[in-house]
């Protein structure tokens, strides 16, 4: 151990003559402890709430869809067979998409149609979980109402609409039926066959699952679907598996990937956690002042010792080392301390979210205002390592200038009144 270490360990275990300078230097731990905690959870959370968000983005919708320019996609049987062949791609299923409203005696809501092929469509998308029935009930057209076929609706769309397994609805199609009355809407009589829970309230109140022929007949597209969606092996490698999809198909075929279909989201949220990141660090900042503070009083009280030191041979650059490694031994304990209890409660978020809200008699994210209601939690040591580094950058700077205020003191100034 250099004698420079011993001496600054000495100083921070010495009693004071001035018990605020203790009183400082507890304030500059606590800030930095607090500071690196906060930036640890609000990160965690952060990296939790887009790792959540985009399972349940990617589970309703799938990983790549391709459409033709022209509209409808009449051959897309054969296009399957070319895109099921390409490296990377795991599974795809034809979709039909189309808008709609869902009647139930006097609540009429809107919602958006999906066509699936019941058996291909469940090895691409995933619904969440399933409250009542099964989305294989799309393709039967048995039970109680034979001639009825089947739909399956979202959890909340069910509540909103007072429908529930087995009870029947109307759906209305915008594109009309010509009459010799002029244009009247098409309905159509569906029987509920599932309900599925995706955890995602924009999609449990606002969309329905049709089988495809059903959804083909319903909005009179024949034998054409809208487009084919596609499931690859890894996520970050959808744009350039679609790319690759558009050179083998060429014109008129194109593809858009996850990461565009929902650009401005994921965009938003990665400005909204470099942004919390900077204001969050402020609190770090505001105990390297304190540490600022201690240390310069922590000079006045030393120096006599500063003076004999440098008496004895101790060199100038010897005494900033000094108080340099005593403001850095403060920034280390608060940073460390700050890790560990900002780890341990975002890898208890849940229960510790369960707990304030069963004291407080209040939601954190209700699911009718925020896309999950569950608080989320991702660490990511990789962010933990930076908020570390970022913290020790902001306490060594703090101890720059009174350690060389320190190693510029006069030994015969000093001692001149002693």
């Amino acid at each position: 151990m250099s004698y420079e270490f011993f001496i600054a360990l000495r100083y921070l275990r010495a009693k004071r003559k001035q018990a605020f300078v203790s009183l400082i230097t507890f304030i500059s731990v606590a800030g930095i402890f607090l500071g690196v905690a906060a930036l640890i959870i609000v990160l965690a959370v952060m990296n939790g709430f887009e790792d959540d968000l985009r399972n349940k983005i990617l589970g309703v919708n799938s990983h790549i869809v391709l459409m033709k320019y022209q509209g409808k996609m009449g051959d897309y049987r054969s296009v399957k067979e070319k895109v099921d062949r390409i490296d990377g791609v795991v599974a795809s299923t034809p979709f039909v998409y189309g808008q709609a409203m869902v009647k139930n005696g006097d609540r009429v809501t809107g919602v958006v149609l999906r066509g699936i092929d019941a058996e291909s469509a469940l090895t691409v998308i995933s619904l969440g979980k399933m409250v009542a029935g099964s989305t294989k009930d799309l393709s039967r057209t048995g039970g109680t109402k034979q001639s009825l076929p089947g739909i399956v609706i979202g959890k909340e769309l069910s509540k909103n609409m007072g429908v529930f397994l087995s009870d029947t609805v109307d759906v209305l199609s915008p594109m009309g039926i010509a009459t010799p009355m002029g244009m009247v809407p098409r309905i159509k009589k569906f029987v509920v066959v599932g309900i599925f829970d995706s955890g995602f309230y924009e999609y449990d109140s606002g969309l329905v699952f049709l089988s495809l022929p059903e959804c083909q007949n319903f909005l009179n597209m024949g034998e054409d679907v809208t487009g084919i969606e596609i499931r690859v092996r890894n996520i970050y490698k959808a744009k350039d598996i679609a790319e690759t999809i558009e050179q083998e198909l060429g014109f008129p075929y194109w593809a858009r990937n996850w990461m565009q279909m929902n650009k401005n989201l994921f965009s938003a949220l990665r400005l909204e956690k470099r942004v919390m990141f900077i204001i969050l660090s402020l609190i770090v900042v505001v105990a390297a002042f304190n540490i600022i503070t201690a240390l310069i009083m922590v000079v006045m009280e030393k120096t006599r010792d500063i003076a004999i030191l440098k008496s004895m041979g101790a060199t100038s650059k010897s005494i900033m080392k000094i108080f340099m490694l005593q403001g850095i031994i403060i920034g280390a304990i608060g940073t460390a301390l700050g890790c560990m209890g900002g780890l341990l409660v975002a890898f208890h978020i849940e229960p510790i979210s369960l707990f304030v809200e069963n004291i407080f008699g209040f939601k954190i994210l209700p699911g009718d205002v925020y896309y999950l209601s569950e608080l989320p939690s991702k660490v990511d040591f990789g962010d933990v390592l930076v908020i570390a580094a970022v913290a020790m950058i902001i306490c060594f700077l703090a101890t720059i200038y009174p350690s060389w205020n320190a190693s510029k003191l006069d030994p015969a100034e000093a001692l001149r009144y002693e």
